[in-house]
């Protein structure tokens, strides 16, 4: 008798153990598979993890498994290792981490494979001529029987040839003269087929470089590089380059990019270099559809997979390359539980598989760029790969700052400066494009002068306060300080403060009133909630269908438009205002990779940037291009301010249907937390802590309290982390409670 042990597919903290279970006789089971087994009094779904040649219990409590859901193994080994790493690493149960490492649909059989019937002839020659006269009588079946000689046929196209034809089959099928057989067939997630691209070109100077780098450290047991190269220096064909490397070494690649809209560009560039080979994994297929490109992977078919966040999870065995496009973006971090970080995901497959870490970015992180630095943990540390030119020796536009504040003064009461305007004539007259973006993220709304520039901030943390307009008050979202909002400017004494905030729809409106000969389309969170939105407006964009694109941070990082020569940024400091540390670091990422969408063909690019803080160092080093400026700028103010990388900050995020309850939750761990840092004198670790409502405090239906702290980076973090996350399972009747470390926003 064999044994396994099985993890219920339930994410409870109660049950995140394994239960040991008896497999059938004649019944093979392999660590990774999934099994349907009894679990207190019902039939729940399970991961196998381990198989037993004897019952760790008393076998009086073992109960047998009742079937194996599929015939293999559906995570890889590795993948079930990594799951267990996560379990301690994101505090999550072993259950929730499984559950990543297959296609959602597959628990509870929601998806299946696609299968056809096909038919086939059996009988040729004479055998077939004496089948013909027999049914001389039976036109059907002779035009069925004709339509079959030239091969097999799905029993649906027959049905389309000849009426009542799959009655006709069956009746071919019993006289022993056709043979029906069940044949898998793979969906197809591509709505139209590979452009057809010329062979791989060749590489400058720093590209071959940086590819010799990386493809020594895959030859030698793996690596971690930091690849930061200016816009349109050719980072994705330093990528080519090293997944060919990797299928010449008989291993796979994964390639991570932040937003679902790029992953049309990437997976197009992919399948016309790699075919096959290449597969797609992000949200927007059809359950189906990523059911079948996750079977192709699992089954060694594909060796090539792009995808958003969660393709860090795909099966590819022997990997050998991660590559992460664009790893700055907030976007590779998890919002929901397991809070994961496909960039750690990242680096830890590539440790455990001997594989090589690329992290690409024109504008990378501030925490990955600190660790390509001098004087970083060896276990740490990334190599730094630069390219600091444009493919072809191309220009980098010319980028023009314009203060919104002066073009008030002059009367200029329209959101398109004259600059921008005049740029927006020319490019249209010469028949080019132009993409204009809002940068906007977030939620609220600040407090700004439209004459001097004046941002109302809290005086304790240095970041903007945020109206609140259902009490009328402005709230510092780190600290709770509370103010009333000022009639008149504090600054400048003018008038002109406001609540500031603009949207896209706006400015399509706006558009349309002032070239209305132009062919507009939108692109942000309402226009491309449909299945494949995002390629349909962008591959319109790319024939010249359209002549301007308007949208939000989607449209700025990683695409690639030959014709766009103007890219208008329209109000560039609206993120620098948000209530959060990263909002310069984000500014300057988004106005540099906005800027970097214009001329990366053989026509020249410009750039407007439109501001009301012209001065601010983020927006007068991203108009510069000038990362490692802006790097030293904002490394010394974190360590002054004692922010992140310097510091770690979480909350314990505490929701429920009752406000009092959660606020009385909240507060009830701040007592138990004071406590535990008393108890075990870990106070020194702790900058701040508070309870609090939390920025947005009501979302859903829930209301939100957090238990917000900040904690020096060298302290005893773990213990103060790993108490906070013990209270998330404390059961507190309609109170639900989550913590969250680093997390991408703090809202």
């Amino acid at each position: 008798m064999t044994y396994a042990h099985v993890v219920i597919d339930l994410s409870v903290s109660e049950v995140d153990r394994p239960y040991t279970y008896s497999v059938p006789e004649g019944m093979r089971l392999s660590p990774g598979q999934r099994v349907l087994a009894p679990f207190g009094g019902r039939r729940l779904e399970g991961f196998v993890v381990d198989l037993l040649g004897e019952p760790d219990v008393d076998t009086a409590r073992v109960k047998p498994i009742v079937r194996a859901l599929e015939d293999y193994p559906l995570i890889l080994p590795e993948l079930m290792e990594l799951a267990a790493w996560m379990r301690e690493r994101y505090r999550c149960t072993l259950a929730a981490a499984l559950r990543l490492m297959i296609p959602a649909q597959l628990r509870g059989e929601r998806v299946a494979e696609k299968t056809r019937n096909a038919a086939r002839l059996l009988v040729a020659g004479e055998a077939l001529d004496e089948a013909r006269r027999a049914r001389a009588r039976a036109p059907r079946q002779l035009a069925v029987m004709e339509l079959l000689e030239g091969g097999p046929q799905y029993v649906a196209y027959l049905n389309t040839r000849v009426d009542g034809a799959h009655r006709v089959v069956r009746a071919l099928e019993s006289a022993g003269l056709v043979e029906v057989t069940t044949v898998t067939e793979r969906r197809n997630p591509f709505s139209q087929p590979p452009s057809r691209s010329a062979r791989d070109p060749e590489l400058t100077n720093a590209q071959r470089d940086a590819a010799r780098r990386v493809t020594g450290a895959m030859d030698d047991g793996g690596g971690r590089f930091l690849l930061a190269g200016v816009t349109g220096s050719g980072k994705t064909e330093v990528y080519i380059a090293l997944i060919r490397h990797a299928l010449k070494q008989n291993k796979g690649a994964i390639v991570l990019v932040p937003e679902i809209a790029l992953t049309p560009q990437m997976t197009d560039w992919f399948r016309a270099r790699f075919g096959e080979c290449a597969a797609v994994l992000h949200s927007r297929l059809s359950p189906g559809e990523r059911y079948d490109e996750w079977r192709r992977i699992r089954d060694g078919e594909a060796r090539v997979v792009v995808g958003a966040r969660s393709a860090v999870f795909a099966p590819v065995e022997r990997l050998g390359l991660i590559a992460v496009d664009e790893e700055h973006e907030h976007t590779y971090q998890s919002e929901k539980r397991p809070r994961y970080d496909a960039r750690e995901v990242a680096r830890y497959r590539c440790e455990q598989a001997g594989g090589a870490l690329v992290l690409g970015s024109a504008t990378p992180q501030i925490a990955s760029y600190m660790r390509a630095m001098p004087g970083v943990r060896p276990e740490n540390r990334y190599q730094l790969l630069e390219l600091g030119e444009r493919v072809n020796g191309r220009p980098m536009p010319e980028v023009t700052l314009v203060d919104m504040c002066r073009e008030l003064e002059k009367g200029n009461h329209s959101i398109f400066s004259a600059a921008l305007q005049q740029a927006m004539d020319s490019v249209l007259a010469r028949g080019e494009q132009a993409m204009l973006m809002l940068n906007r993220r977030g939620y609220a709304t600040f407090v700004s002068c439209r004459a001097c520039g004046y941002v109302e901030k809290c005086d304790a943390c240095d970041v903007s306060m945020t109206y609140h307009q259902a009490e009328g008050l402005l709230k510092c979202h780190y600290c709770g300080a509370v103010r009333n909002p000022p009639a008149k400017c504090p600054a400048c004494a003018s008038p002109y403060i406001k609540f500031f905030g603009v949207g896209t729809q706006r400015v399509e409106d706006e558009v349309a009133k002032r070239w209305p000969k132009a062919r507009l389309s939108r692109m942000d969170m309402d226009t491309t909630r449909a299945k494949d939105a995002h390629a349909k407006i962008l591959s319109a964009f790319r024939r010249g269908e359209t002549d301007i694109l308007i949208g939000t941070q989607m449209i700025a990082k990683g695409l690639d438009f030959p014709n766009v020569t103007l890219v208008g940024v329209i109000a560039a400091d609206l993120t620098l205002n948000l209530p959060d540390y990263r909002s310069a670091e984000r500014t300057f990422q988004l106005i540099t990779q906005a800027a970097g969408r214009a001329g990366r063909a053989d026509r020249p690019g410009q750039v407007v940037v439109q501001s009301y803080d012209v001065d601010h160092y983020a927006i007068e080093l991203a108009a510069k291009a000038d990362y490692r400026a802006f790097y030293h700028r904002e490394v010394s103010m974190r360590k002054r301010a004692l922010y992140p990388p310097f510091t770690v900050m979480a909350r314990l995020l505490v929701t429920s249907r009752e406000p009092e309850r959660a606020r009385r939750a909240a507060e009830a761990f701040e007592v138990q937390l004071n406590e535990f840092l008393d108890k075990y004198q870990l106070r020194d670790s702790v900058i701040t802590m508070r309870a609090l409502e939390a920025p947005i405090a009501k979302l859903r239906g829930e209301s939100r309290w957090q238990l917000f702290i900040k904690l020096y980076a060298r302290g005893r973090v773990d213990e103060v982390l790993s108490e906070m996350d013990a209270y998330t399972y404390v059961p507190i009747e309609g109170v639900i409670a989550q913590l969250e470390i680093n997390p991408a926003n703090m809202f």
